[in-house]
């Protein structure tokens, strides 16, 4: 019997199948399992057309093509990736535009310490299929190009700063960013049926321009390594070609870095990875393949809650946000009636927590110009 086959038998028979992962508060049941979401079941869709839990609310933040609030700010198209930064005594959120043919870049909305929109603005123009992406700790946003020869390029979330191209980064299909503090190092999923997955070793931690080294992750039997890629710029030869050995991936999506793991998700086979940076062991957090009714599929953006749990944003699917545990079980906790042919992107939190910031990328009429961001505001754990 083949193995993932075998594993979904066992998972289906009542077995837990833990793959011989290190055994940590986040790690010792993995893979996640179909369970019972810490919030509870979902309640009828509210006047937005979402099922949220009890005790939870939406609203509808920005329309493309349409005015943000009292902005004046006409919203962009196909709203992707995103992430909030402090601002102040409020915040601000980002959000990616997948639009091709240098139709892309990045939009900004801005919020006073009660949530009220106060601004919106462009942070980055002329660009293309800006997709996922990812904070820094230095406070700017990566945002990325889902294009073959696509670079990484860093963004002022408060506008100030013009927006700079980081070529050290690599020339590849790049999908999303996510910064590990403790090894000072970004990793970066490709979005390919082959891809990879990086890491950029910046030559001055917090400071992009003075360029770094590339590396790609290497499996050799049970063991992983980091090789330098000899040519960053893919041309002629593919990055994640130019190494042998490379641990490929299926389609790498969302990334998101915490407490020595660095989450990631591939699309081809709906998982969600976690990469032990610490023992640097490679696990597999949630496999839909590997649990019986698997409410997640579609695996895309990815985020994180400070109490531990995950939040997996799916493109396709039942267009539900799903969360895995720390406990590793994995549930819906949201999801967008009406929207079939849509995808959801962008899940983020505000700096206290209380509010997540989501996109329905082609909302209700499945166009670029349809799309929808939201925000739900509810008693999200504090702890577990």
């Amino acid at each position: 019997m083949e193995r993932r086959n075998f594993l979904r038998a066992a998972v289906v028979g009542g077995t837990a199948v833990t793959l011989g992962f290190s055994v940590t508060r986040e790690s010792i049941a993995y893979p996640a399992q179909t369970g019972t979401s810490p919030y509870g079941a979902l309640q009828a869709a509210d006047a937005n057309g979402i099922q949220l839990p009890a005790g939870f609310t939406s609203r509808v933040i920005a329309r493309s093509t349409k005015t943000v609030g009292n902005t004046g700010y006409t919203w962009h198209s196909a709203p992707d990736g995103g992430a909030c930064f402090a601002d102040g005594a409020g915040w601000i959120y980002v959000s990616n535009s997948e639009m091709s043919s240098g139709g892309g870049g990045v939009s900004a909305v801005k919020f006073d310490a009660d949530g009220n929109v106060t601004g919106a603005y462009r942070i980055l123009a002329g660009t293309t299929r800006n997709c996922a992406g990812g904070p820094t700790p230095w406070n700017t946003w990566l945002s990325c190009e889902e294009t073959d020869f696509g670079y990484t390029w860093e963004t002022d979330p408060r506008g100030i700063n013009p927006a700079v191209r980081r070529d050290a980064m690599g020339q590849f299909k790049h999908e999303a960013a996510a910064c590990d503090p403790d090894r000072k190092v970004i990793y970066q999923t490709e979005d390919q049926p082959d891809g990879c997955f990086y890491r950029f070793i910046p030559t001055t931690w917090g400071d992009l321009s003075a360029g770094g080294t590339l590396q790609v992750l290497v499996e050799n039997g049970s063991a992983l390594s980091w090789v330098n890629v000899p040519d960053p710029d893919g041309n002629p030869t593919a990055t994640r070609k130019q190494v042998s050995g490379a641990k490929l991936f299926n389609g790498g999506e969302g990334a998101f870095y915490r407490s020595g793991t660095c989450y990631f998700t591939t699309k081809g086979d709906n998982r969600v990875w976690a990469y032990d940076a610490v023992n640097n062991q490679l696990h597999i957090a949630y496999d839909d393949n590997l649990t019986s009714n698997p409410p997640l599929t579609g695996v895309d953006n990815i985020t994180g809650a400070a109490v531990g749990d995950l939040y997996v944003a799916e493109d396709g699917g039942n267009m539900e946000v799903c969360i895995i545990t720390p406990d590793d079980v994995v549930a819906p906790f949201l999801r967008i009636n009406g929207q079939s042919g849509s995808e959801i992107a962008g899940v983020a939190f505000n700096p206290a927590g209380n509010r997540l910031y989501f996109s329905s990328q082609r909302g209700t009429t499945g166009t670029s110009s349809g799309g929808i961001t939201y925000e739900v505001t509810g008693p999200f754990r504090t702890t577990l």
